[in-house]
């Protein structure tokens, strides 16, 4: 999976040299939404199958969030070592840290609230974070645990690394992820609210 991701990383970048990357890219923004959902879908029946799955979920209860707080709390705490190492000031590092990945969305908010340099460093920092897990979860499941492979993920563990969690981890890890992003993402903002 690691190589196929590295192999499939080379591609787009050549792709992106020539005027056929902008058709695919075209192609894929117009049908995001659609790719997103179909994955979601092929996750529920992956799920369904596995009739034990949801009931040991409701066995979790308020346990179930334990992995978001560790993983916003971790999250948090690293953008804080990088404020002193960088010299950046504490709030807009504890900001990028709390984009928990979304890149996208971390990028836009910082840069809107804290200026153009700033939300560049949350687009990179974000996207290197999603980037290093697709790396990094396969390692985490064969040396740790599988619930230790949603951390790097964070809130992008519902789905661009959904399918790393799918393939290395077990269901019952999968719903987690699932779960986890959510509630991540819905974090995001007002994580990234809070610390500016």
């Amino acid at each position: 999976m690691v190589l196929l991701a590295i192999i499939a990383l080379a591609a787009g970048i050549l792709c992106g040299l020539t005027d056929f990357g902008s058709i695919i890219t075209d192609v894929l923004v117009e049908n995001r939404d659609i790719i997103l959902y179909l994955l979601m879908f092929l996750v529920g029946i992956s799920i369904g199958m596995h009739r034990g799955i949801v009931k040991k979920i409701r066995e979790y209860n308020i346990r179930i969030l334990i992995i978001p707080a560790g993983i916003v709390v971790g999250s948090i705490a690293g953008g804080l070592v990088c404020a002193a190492l960088t010299g950046f000031p504490v709030n807009e590092s504890a900001a990028v840290a709390s984009g928990l990945g979304w890149y996208s969305l971390a990028g836009i908010t910082i840069g809107n609230l804290a200026g153009a340099q700033m939300g560049s460093v949350a687009f990179l920092s974000n996207l290197m974070r999603e980037i290093f897990s697709f790396f990094m979860i396969p390692w985490i499941s064969r040396h740790l645990n599988d619930y230790s492979c949603i951390a790097p993920a964070g809130a992008t563990s519902e789905d661009t690394t959904l399918p790393m969690m799918m393939k290395y981890t077990n269901e019952e890890t999968v719903v987690l992820s699932v779960i986890n992003g959510v509630i991540c993402s819905a974090l995001v903002p007002v994580l990234i609210s809070f610390c500016l």
